[in-house]
Formats: C-alpha cells, sequence, structure tokens
C-alpha cells in the first residue's frame, strides 16, 4: 500500500482529497501505462522496501487537478448531462437523440452514434496480461485529456509519449472481437494549467486557447506488438539482475534539458553571480564569441538537468541518480 506524507501540513480538507487514488489498480496485469516507463524504473520500483515507498501529496496537486478533469467530463457525458449541453450548443434534437453512451454491441441501432469512457480493455499476450483504459472513444477516434503545462504544447515534447500510448490503447482494442478504434489518428485534449492570454501575440508557438487539440497519428498495430514484446522481454531479463546491469535510463527517459554554454564577457560577472552575457546550444559558438570578443571571457558549460528522477519511485534503490546528485545535474529543490 502507497504511504503518504504531508509535511507541509496541508489542511485536512485538502489533504484528504490529495490523498485520494481513483485510479482502478488491477493486481495481475501490466498496464499501458507501466509499458511506458523505463524498463530500469519497472525493475528497481518493485525492489523498494515498503519503509521506503512513500510519496508527499503536496507532489499530486497536478494529478489530482488532472483527474478532476477527467471525472467531469465523465460525469458530464454518462450522467446524461451531454443531452441538454448539447442542445445549448445548437447540436439538432435528431442528432442529440441517436447518441448512446459505453453501450453493448448488441444495444446498438443502425443509426446508433456510440461513445465510449473509460473502457478498461484486457489482452492475453506472451503470459502476460495486459490492460489499459482510455479517456475517450466516438466515431471511431480515440482522444485523451491531458492536464498539462502550456509549453508542453510549444515545444510538443510529448508527443512520442501521447503516440505510444494511443497506439498501444489500440493494439488492445484490436483484439475485440469488433474493434471500436477505426482511425489510424488520435486527438489530444489538452487543459493548460498555467496559460496565461497576454503571451499568446508576445511568445511563438503559444497555445491561442486554454483548451486544444492536437491530433497524432497512430503507430501501426503490428509496430505496437514489436514495442511491448521488447518490452515484456526486456523486463524478463532484468527481473532479478544485480541493480549495476539494469540498462540506465536514457536522456529522453530522464527529461534532461539541453546543456547549456554560458558566455561572460567579463569573468568577474561570473564570479558574482550575475546573468551571463549570452547562452549558447554549442560550445563552438560559445568559443566562437570569445574569440570575437579577444579572448578574454570566460566560457562555463551548465550541463542540463535531469528532471524525472525527482519523480521515480525507484529513486530510494537507483544508484544512476546518486551519480547526477553528485555532479550537480540533479538538485532536489
Amino acid at each position: 500500500m502507497q504511504t503518504f506524507t504531508n509535511q507541509t501540513k496541508i489542511p485536512l480538507s485538502m489533504a484528504v482529497y490529495l490523498a485520494t487514488d481513483h485510479y482502478d489498480h488491477i493486481p495481475g496485469t501490466i498496464s499501458a501505462t507501466k509499458l511506458m516507463r523505463p524498463v530500469r524504473q519497472l525493475v528497481l520500483s518493485e525492489r523498494v522496501p515498503q519503509q521506503l515507498n512513500f510519496t508527499d501529496i503536496l507532489s499530486l496537486v497536478k494529478s489530482r487537478v488532472g483527474t478532476s478533469i477527467h471525472d467531469g467530463v465523465e460525469k458530464s457525458w454518462k450522467e446524461g448531462h451531454y443531452k441538454q449541453a448539447m442542445l445549448r450548443l445548437g447540436y439538432p434534437a435528431s442528432i442529440v437523440d441517436r447518441i448512446v453512451v459505453n453501450p453493448e454491441d448488441s444495444e446498438l441501432k443502425p443509426d446508433s452514434i456510440p461513445v465510449y469512457m473509460e473502457q478498461r480493455m484486457f489482452r492475453d499476450f506472451m503470459g502476460e496480461r495486459i490492460s489499459g483504459k482510455y479517456d475517450f472513444l466516438a466515431e471511431g477516434r480515440l482522444e485523451d485529456i491531458k492536464t498539462t503545462g502550456a509549453y508542453t504544447w510549444k515545444l510538443d515534447s510529448k508527443v512520442e509519449d501521447y503516440q505510444l500510448q494511443g497506439s498501444i490503447y489500440r493494439w488492445l482494442d484490436a483484439a475485440l472481437p469488433i474493434p471500436r478504434i477505426t482511425q489510424d489518428h488520435m486527438a489530444i485534449q489538452f487543459v493548460f494549467n498555467d496559460w496565461a492570454g497576454y503571451k499568446v501575440k508576445s511568445e511563438d508557438g503559444y497555445p491561442p486557447r486554454q483548451v486544444e487539440q492536437k491530433l497524432i497519428p497512430l503507430m501501426s498495430v503490428q509496430d505496437t506488438e514489436d514495442y511491448i514484446t521488447n518490452k515484456i522481454t526486456q523486463l524478463r531479463l532484468y527481473k532479478n539482475s544485480d541493480e549495476t546491469l539494469v540498462p540506465q535510463c536514457t536522456d529522453k527517459e530522464l527529461w534532461r534539458k539541453e546543456t547549456v554554454y554560458k558566455y561572460y564577457r567579463k569573468p568577474d560577472s561570473y564570479a558574482a553571480g550575475k546573468r551571463s552575457t549570452a547562452n549558447f546550444n554549442t560550445s563552438a559558438e560559445a568559443f566562437a564569441r570569445f574569440t570575437k570578443d579577444g579572448g578574454t571571457g570566460l566560457v562555463i558549460e551548465k550541463l542540463g538537468q535531469v528532471i524525472a528522477c525527482k519523480f521515480c519511485p525507484a529513486f530510494a534503490v537507483c544508484t544512476q541518480k546518486d551519480g547526477y546528485l553528485a555532479d550537480g545535474t540533479l538538485t532536489l529543490d
């Protein structure tokens, strides 16, 4: 059982909200989201002693807000609120009356418009039971709701993760007697928790609205199965291996930021803690500027920070993160 701490003394009304886990954990299965995680995290997280397996509830705020939005969308459809809402939005009653939410195949009529939400799927594969539950499906198109920061949209940094998650859902769905996911792309419905309207005109690529949609192509069913086969094979290979033999997380899995080369025209500025004169992505660019200015400045390499370790359930038993703590590329503040 997951243990929670409340180190910042959040009041009980909110503490209970943050400590409540609505996810339907299914024993004996490998979830779609688990298949997406690094092999090292999956293997080592099973070795964390119970007394070290705790999470402070303050770190769960973004996750719980995202879950609340999911629950609100689900409630608006499953409790029938969509009927009045769609009429207010101008949809004709002839369309609204044809919508059926989470119907059985036998309940569908020729003119039905099925909408599926929070459907849990299972598939037996390689001696394992794989499971996954998608957010929303209509007209054969999968949709996933993501509550995140605006820069996730601007930097396009999570597209591969979203594509893989949706592709695993389609792979699970493909095993059904009558598959429901029939389109080759999915839609991500973004809700930006830090959106600021004044940045729309001042920043290129900033999301124009607080709620935006992005279409993402899905992997083929066969390519998805190849990925799953490889991940299960690796999990079995390293399940009982010494920690030093388990593959280390890649920079992508670590959410490592780019290394920056900071140039100071006046070396004393660095010692005084002042801002750099200019920042560069490569040492060649930084030293070109250094040479141009007469070679009297200073170039400082700031290694790209790793972020994912802070949220990794295997943190307590992983030695890879110890190296990052030692070289300063991982900080816990």
